[in-house]
């Protein structure tokens, strides 16, 4: 199964998730800014199978990525989970309507529910096909 692909800037979170992705058998791919994050993505070979954004990320934002990876070919049919510390409806609806498949609050899940969720993704969406 291709990685999934995290963009988290708080370390402490970060290393969190890896524990919980790689402890259920994930492999996993992290950055740590938009910048980064976005580079990574077009770079990568093979593409990941969920890519899950932190909404507020220093030098460009989860939804300035989530905005370049649904402009781009390879990119735009792999699942966007936005995690986010905001819990405003806006900003939820916004991320919903820019493609993202879900908006999580970071407060509202511990990591072992977020790998459960992203399980669940897996399990109901179709393979991404690049191209188009």
């Amino acid at each position: 199964m291709p990685p999934i692909f995290i963009a988290e800037d708080d370390p402490l979170m970060g290393r969190m998730y890896e524990r919980a992705f790689r402890l259920n058998g994930y492999d996993l791919k992290m950055a740590f800014d938009g910048e980064q994050a976005l580079s990574m993505l077009l770079a990568a070979n093979p593409k990941p199978s969920v890519i899950i954004l932190d909404v507020m990320m220093p030098k460009m934002s989860g939804f300035d990525v989530l905005k370049k990876i649904k402009e781009d070919a390879d990119l735009k049919n792999i699942p966007v989970i936005l995690l986010t510390n905001l819990a405003g409806q806006e900003d939820a609806q916004k991320g919903i309507s820019m493609g993202a498949l879900m908006y999580l609050v970071k407060s509202e899940y511990n990591p072992k529910q977020i790998v459960d969720t992203i399980k669940k993704v897996l399990e109901t969406t179709p393979a991404p096909q690049g191209g188009a």
